[in-house]
């Protein structure tokens, strides 16, 4: 997406500003997924930066960095899911990160329509959000980890590792099941049965920004059964 004449010198400056964004983004994606091109990432991540600074709204009282890292790295994702050629793996977890960038975005739009008022609150705040960031990463990886046995087991771990895995999952997947039947559906369908995020809103007759809502629901639902049941993060 080129620049264009028209863009306010403020969108430019904002596209200069997160440059540095999308090589770091592009290398750690690299790193989580394994063997996907670097060049293909950053294309598609500049891509990203320049709707990203066309959007931006400082009203709502978020970061240009964080709406930026957002939207880069969902533009990333989107291009490496359109080769066609991803193996199951990675999608998993591609549904992972997804999921923690969904976390993200709920968390911004909270703090920018409550800003916290005591450092309390924030400390608050803050601890809740990095339990609903490791579920929602945690159910991803749960997801990777229920696909073919072949692709499910990891020679890297050891066997304390797969066992800690494998007990992780069983509590992930009970947590899942106990909560209510929308909030069940989205996550079983999305991350256990692999449909996209849009597919599984649609069987449930939600728009993507409602789906959004009950999926953040869904996590602090599940952050509290494993928080319940003693289940470190």
């Amino acid at each position: 997406m080129p620049l264009a004449p028209a863009d306010a010198p403020e969108t430019v400056a904002r596209i200069h500003e997160g440059m540095p964004v999308v090589d770091l983004l592009a290398h750690q994606l690299r790193r989580q997924l394994g063997n996907v091109d670097l060049d293909d990432l950053r294309s598609a991540g500049h891509e990203g930066l320049v709707g990203a600074a066309r959007s931006f709204d400082p009203s709502h009282g978020v970061p240009f960095r964080r709406w930026a890292n957002l939207k880069v790295r969902g533009a990333m994702i989107d291009a490496i899911r359109a080769q066609g050629n991803v193996p199951r793996r990675v999608y998993a977890r591609l549904r992972a990160i997804e999921a923690a960038d969904r976390v993200s975005e709920a968390a911004a739009e909270d703090e920018a329509q409550s800003p916290t008022k005591s450092d309390a609150e924030a400390d608050a705040r803050l601890d809740g959000y990095l339990a609903r960031l490791a579920t929602a990463m945690a159910v991803g990886l749960v997801a990777e980890a229920s696909l073919d046995a072949e692709d499910a087991v990891d020679p890297v771990l050891s066997a304390e590792e797969r066992l800690a895995s494998h007990e992780l999952g069983t509590f992930v997947r009970a947590a899942v099941d106990n909560q209510p039947e929308a909030e069940r559906h989205l996550v079983k369908r999305h991350y256990f049965d692999g449909i996209t995020f849009d597919e599984a809103a649609k069987e449930l007759g939600l728009s993507k920004s409602w789906a959004s809502r009950l999926h953040a629901r869904a996590i602090e639902g599940i952050a509290r059964e494993l928080k319940r049941k003693k289940v470190a993060r």
